[in-house]
């Protein structure tokens, strides 16, 4: 991956600061979807989601690859996690990671 410039960088976090792109990553996390599959997860017009895709296309969060007449998108994770990555890590220098946690289930060993 190459190098990320400080205004590419603040492409990344304007495509991040809408709760509609990043439901679109996220559902694009386990794989690629066309257009119409995103869409039908949203109660907003399909232009709408195709300028919502656009703008994480521009910010390089998406890729998109043709196959007939349909149009696939895919995450591209690494340089998701690269900006987020350098952002956290001037942040919190000290490199503390997060996670949510599931509250551990106990299991009946019929006792």
């Amino acid at each position: 991956m190459t190098e990320i410039g400080p205004e590419e960088e603040a492409g990344v976090f304007r495509a991040l600061a809408d709760p509609t792109r990043r439901q679109i990553l996220e559902d694009l996390r386990s794989g690629e979807l066309t257009a119409g599959e995103i869409a039908a997860k949203f109660p907003i017009s399909g232009p709408s989601i195709s300028r919502h895709l656009g703008v994480l296309k521009a910010a390089g969060l998406v890729r998109e690859r043709r196959a007939a007449n349909r149009i696939f998108y895919s995450l591209v994770k690494e340089r998701l996690a690269l900006c987020v990555g350098r952002f956290l890590s001037a942040i919190c220098p000290e490199q503390v990671i997060v996670r949510q946690r599931r509250p551990r289930t106990t299991k009946n060993r019929g006792t």
